[in-house]
């Protein structure tokens, strides 16, 4: 799994508990695979779809440097399936895992659009071509 992301943990990010409040985690995950996605399908109009179970396993607390993972399971023909993992950057410990993310790619009338794609891209081979 390859760590794209990383995130500083700050008051503002905190539930009642004083640990890194789950929605402000899901939010930054759902952003990441978002961006992973659009750049990999070569589409902004790229959506969530669908996020399988999410398993909590450690807290993360105020000023904890987290780092986001993101790794390709499946290529649809308009979808890409994504797994997750948050661990905490510094202690490796796991913060959360996600199994499935499916992400879509769009036509402009907000139908799904086949991507012809089928293996991971990088940027620096699409610029060697």
């Amino acid at each position: 799994m390859r760590f794209h992301t990383r995130k500083w943990v700050k008051p503002e990010d905190l539930n009642p508990n004083g640990t890194l409040f789950g929605g402000r985690l899901l939010e930054w995950i759902d952003e990441e695979a978002a961006l992973y996605s659009i750049i990999q399908l070569e589409n902004q109009k790229t959506v969530t779809k669908f996020i399988s179970e999410i398993d909590f396993q450690n807290s993360a607390h105020q000023g904890d440097i987290i780092e986001i993972g993101i790794e390709v399971i499946k290529f649809g023909s308009a979808s890409l399936t994504l797994k997750c993992e948050v661990r905490n950057k510094m202690t490796r410990k796991t913060i959360i895992t996600v199994d499935r993310i499916v992400m879509v790619s769009l036509d402009d009338d907000g139908k799904a659009k086949p991507h012809g794609k089928t293996k991971i891209e990088y940027v620096k081979d699409r610029l060697d071509e």
